[in-house]
């Protein structure tokens, strides 16, 4: 999964660590939070930026990117 809308709302969007840090000072947003864990790879997009989708692409297109790389978790059976 590489983004998903929050039950409660806004928008998280999976990132790359250096593509996290550049989000999070770019669009001064924070690490997203669901039902009180904070996720490490996920943002918050900021309701202002989600309206932008010209602004938003790039950042969709590296996420995709990022989640491709992502090995899988084994399975438990």
């Amino acid at each position: 999964m590489f983004s998903y809308l929050d039950a409660s709302g806004p928008m998280a969007i999976r990132l790359s660590a250096s593509d996290r840090a550049a989000f999070v000072e770019k669009f001064a947003t924070k690490l997203h939070e669901a039902y009180g864990i904070v996720q490490k790879e996920y943002v918050t997009v900021p309701a202002a930026v989600l309206d932008d989708t010209e602004l938003l692409l790039p950042y969709f297109r590296s996420s995709y990117a990022y989640a491709l790389t992502v090995k899988p978790k084994p399975t438990k059976r």
